[in-house]
């Protein structure tokens, strides 16, 4: 039997509140705690715990956004649907798309770093770290080809495995912990604990990715729940990691880049090293797992509503996932595996793209919860601080800025060429 295109209803609500919890831990709580706690601790010092704290309060309201638009407007849509219920559907259909063209250069990118952990462990050569990635992107497709009942469930385990060596690591790092590291206490000034800041930000994204899967929430409520348990998690766990990076000064010189793995190393040795690359391929999956998952989901959308081709819109026969979304990731996820694996491109040009359009996307989600939910004072207010905060960063982006016009300007000019209705192909 082959999948058919199905109505938008088809999709199955199996998420519960343990698993929604799980799915933002998993988005949000990226590589950036790998690397950007001891990256921080050396621009501004121990003051850089205060720069956690403040990035801890500010990031809420971004949450707290895309929790309220997701209770009150579930759809597979995610972003884009709330934006076309606040500005139409040509916006909505933009939006969309900002977010499905992040997701296949942004999720070889997570796999690609992921594998780099696992191959300094064994001395791996480019193309294996390349066939590492590959199969960890396999692993994801196959798990959301199964359904979020089951990717819900590895999501839960995968989480609690790295909620789980983060707290070893704060652990074994006190009996090495020393008063003499918080001082002085602002060693270059209060402006680096702002210029401290801005760089957590990138440890704060994600809270979108899971708009994507309100359609299939057992009680869309469990959405805004969802992101106050996960975003208290988050931030205990950042700021903890970030504390015992600057009480045992696990930072400076060529310390930095691998300031999680000193620390664990303290205490376990170089079995340490064996924990840190274990966090870096949980995460790499749990975070690949929800972009993934959310990338099919708006293909499905655009498609339903005839803004994507019409296969976008297949659902797997028995499981009900949208396989045709899948389709197309597989595809872009080889081509981008191969151009990086034959450095036609590299990571570090690589990664600025999709950050241009996940921020673009968020600037959508903020303007449309400014509409959506006036009537709800915390949303209104949560929304206005969050469009200020992503609109401020957008110019410190650079050229990659350009990509979603560029996806803009492509969408119009289709536009103009062809109607929705006719995208059949």
């Amino acid at each position: 039997m082959k999948p058919s295109v199905a109505t938008s209803t088809s999709l199955t609500k199996t998420l519960g509140l343990q698993q929604i919890i799980a799915l933002y831990i998993g988005s949000v709580l990226g590589s950036g705690v790998l690397l950007i706690p001891g990256l921080a601790a050396e621009i501004a010092g121990p003051a850089s715990i205060l720069a956690w704290l403040l990035m801890s309060i500010l990031v809420l309201p971004m949450g707290v956004t895309m929790g309220l638009l997701s209770a009150r407007y579930p759809s597979s849509g995610g972003v884009s649907s709330f934006v076309q219920t606040a500005y139409g559907e040509r916006f909505g259909n933009m939006v969309g798309w900002f977010f499905l063209l992040s997701v296949p250069l942004g999720a070889p990118i997570l796999s690609v770093i992921g594998s780099h952990y696992i191959a300094i462990l064994f001395n791996w050569s480019d193309w294996q770290v390349t066939l590492c990635a590959g199969m960890i992107l396999l692993s994801v497709l196959w798990m959301n080809t199964m359904g979020l009942k089951v990717a819900g469930r590895v999501q839960t385990i995968v989480v609690s495995l790295i909620v789980s060596i983060l707290i070893l690591a704060i652990v074994a790092a006190v009996p090495h912990a020393s008063a003499a590291n918080f001082t002085p206490f602002v060693p270059h000034g209060w402006l680096s604990v702002i210029q401290a800041a801005v760089l957590m930000f990138w440890c704060f994204i994600g809270w979108e990715a899971v708009t994507h899967l309100s359609g299939e929430m057992v009680d869309p409520r469990n959405a805004i729940r969802g992101v106050f348990w996960s975003a208290g998690i988050i931030a205990l766990l950042y700021f903890l990691v970030a504390l015992m990076t600057v009480a045992t000064h696990s930072y400076g010189n060529d310390i930095t880049a691998a300031s999680l793995s000193r620390m664990i190393q303290l205490s376990l040795g170089p079995v340490g090293g064996w924990f840190v690359a274990l966090i870096a391929l949980f995460i790499c999956i749990a975070s690949a797992n929800v972009y993934v998952g959310a990338a099919s989901r708006i293909a499905y959308s655009l498609s339903q509503k005839g803004f994507a081709p019409r296969w976008f819109g297949i659902l797997h026969p028995k499981h009900r996932t949208p396989v045709g979304g899948l389709a197309f990731l597989s595809i872009c996820f080889v081509l981008v595996l191969t151009a990086l694996q034959l450095q036609l491109v590299n990571l570090s040009s690589l990664i600025a793209l999709p950050n241009a359009t996940f921020i673009a996307t968020y600037i959508g989600g903020c303007l449309a919860g400014i509409k959506l939910l006036r009537d709800n004072r915390i949303g209104r207010i949560a929304s206005w601080i969050s469009l200020i905060f992503t609109v401020g960063l957008y110019p410190f982006l650079g050229w990659p800025a350009l990509y979603p016009l560029a996806i803009a300007a492509a969408l119009f000019f289709i536009g103009r060429k062809k109607q929705p209705s006719h995208m059949d192909q």
